[in-house]
């Protein structure tokens, strides 16, 4: 479940980071009763732009994929490889 946390809470500095380093997610502050900041340790920040970059390469091969790329299947192509070097 998310963390939501108003935004005077971040005078206790220590406590947030601890929070932000133990739960490994975002944790979202707000202002005046509305959402205003999220905030995260770096380690969740680079698991997330790691996620966005597979992500990313994913859908890019999915386009390929579905604008006529050509693609083998693996069994095919190690029995290919099998044939071609093992007789």
């Amino acid at each position: 479940m998310p963390q939501i946390k108003p935004i005077t809470d971040l005078r206790n500095t220590n406590e947030i980071s601890e929070l932000c380093h133990a739960k490994k997610e975002p944790i979202f502050i707000t202002k005046n009763g509305y959402g205003d900041l999220v905030i995260m340790s770096i380690e969740t920040f680079d698991s997330m732009m790691e996620d966005r970059e597979l992500d990313a390469a994913i859908a890019e091969a999915e386009t390929e994929y579905t604008s006529g790329g050509h693609f083998t299947d693996a069994r095919e192509a190690l029995a290919g490889l099998k044939r071609k070097h093992f007789g």
